[in-house]
C-alpha cells in the first residue's frame, strides 16, 4: 500500500502520538518549520495536550491519527516527536480506514510502534525520518532536510542511500541481501514481540537503531530477537546510529561491536553497520516496506522499488 508522494503546497497533519511537548510555543515553531519546507500544516489537538509523560490520553492521541488518515484535506502525516506512548494506542487505530486512505507517514524512535503496526496490518509503506520538535528545532541541517524532502517527494525508487560525507557502511558479515526494509528503534521492536504487531522478519532487511541503551540492554533485546528466530528468517541486517549507547561508568561491559558479532553475526546473514539514520544529526530519511539491496562488502544500501505512487 503506497501513499501518494508529497508535493509543494500539500497539507501535513501534525500529530503527537507519543510524549508531550512541555516548552511553550514549541509546537507552533515546529509547525512553522514544516511551513518553511513548503507545506501547509494542520495540528492535531493532541499536540498541545499533556497526560503525565504522554501527549494526552490514549483516546486523544489515537483519535488524531485516525482523523488525519480519514481527512481528505490532509496529504501526509508527520509525528511531532517520540518519547513513549505508541504501543498504548496500537489497538485503538482504525486500520480499515487507514488502509483505504494511504498517506505519507513519517517519524522514528517511539514511532517505530506505528511503523510496525501500519506495515503489518495495512501493508502501508511508511518513512523513517526526522521529526519537527526533535530534529528541526532550532535548525534543520541541509543534509537531513534534503534527504527528508527526497524520500517523501520522490515518485521513483529512492536509489542509493548515501551517508553524510559519503561514508560507507562497515561490514560485519559480508554478502548481499535483497528484500523490503523493516524495523526501526530496537526497544520498540522488542516491546512488540508476542503481540499482533510483532515484526515479520521473513526475507526482510532488518534495520535497528537506539539511544541511551547500555550495551547489555542492546544485547538483551537482540538476544530476544535471536531466540525468536528473527535473524535466521531475515535476508540481512542493517545497523544505524546508537547515540549514547555506552557502558555505565565503572561497570564491566562488552562493546556494541562485540554484541553485534556474538548475537547477530552467527546467523550468517549479511550485516552492515553505520547507516546515519535514527537519533542524532545529520540523519537520513528512507522508506520502510519497499525493496532494497544491502551490499555489506561494498558498504552500500540501494532502494530499488518506489515507495510512493
Amino acid at each position: 500500500m503506497k501513499p501518494r508522494a508529497l508535493a509543494h503546497g500539500d497539507t501535513l497533519g501534525l500529530i503527537a502520538p507519543s510524549g508531550g511537548v512541555q516548552e511553550p510555543g514549541r509546537v507552533e515553531r515546529a509547525a512553522e518549520r514544516l511551513g518553511e519546507l513548503g507545506f501547509r500544516v494542520k495540528q492535531g489537538p493532541g499536540c498541545g495536550a499533556s497526560w503525565g509523560y504522554l501527549a494526552g490520553k490514549d483516546s486523544i492521541r489515537a483519535a488524531d491519527l485516525n482523523a488525519f488518515f480519514a481527512d481528505p484535506e490532509v496529504d501526509g502525516i508527520v509525528c511531532l516527536k517520540g518519547g513513549y506512548g505508541t504501543p498504548r494506542i496500537l489497538d485503538h487505530l482504525d486500520y480499515a480506514s487507514i488502509g483505504r486512505n494511504p498517506k505519507v507517514f513519517v517519524g522514528y524512535s517511539d514511532v517505530t510502534g506505528l511503523h510496525l503496526a501500519l506495515g503489518k496490518t495495512c501493508g502501508l509503506v511508511t518513512f523513517h525520518g526526522p521529526m519537527p520538535s526533535s530534529d528541526m528545532l532550532p535548525e534543520f541541517d541541509e543534509f537531513s532536510r534534503a534527504s527528508w524532502r527526497a524520500a517523501l517527494m520522490t515518485t521513483g525508487p529512492l536509489g542509493m542511500l548515501v551517508n553524510p560525507e559519503a561514508r560507507r557502511l562497515e561490514r560485519i558479515v559480508g554478502g548481499t541481501a535483497r528484500g523490503p526494509v523493516a524495523g526501526g528503534n530496537l526497544s520498540l521492536v522488542a516491546a512488540t514481540m508476542g503481540t499482533p504487531y510483532e515484526i515479520d522478519a521473513r526475507g526482510r532487511i532488518l534495520f535497528f537503531e537506539d539511544v541511551d541503551e547500555a550495551p547489555y540492554r542492546v544485547d538483551r533485546m537482540l538476544t530476544q530477537l535471536r531466540l525468536a528466530g528473527k535473524f535466521e528468517q531475515c535476508a540481512g541486517v542493517l545497523l544505524g546510529t546508537w547515540k549514547d549507547c555506552v557502558p555505565r561508568e565503572g561497570r564491566p561491559s562488552l562493546s556494541l561491536a562485540q554484541v553485534f558479532e556474538e548475537v547477530i553475526a552467527p546467523a550468517g546473514k549479511p550485516v552492515a553497520f553505520g547507516l546515519q539514520a535514527g537519533h542524532g544529526a545529520p540523519a537520513l530519511t528512507f522508506p520502510l516496506g519497499v525493496e532494497a539491496v544491502l551490499d555489506a562488502d561494498a558498504g552500500t544500501l540501494e532502494f530499488v522499488e518506489s515507495a510512493t505512487r
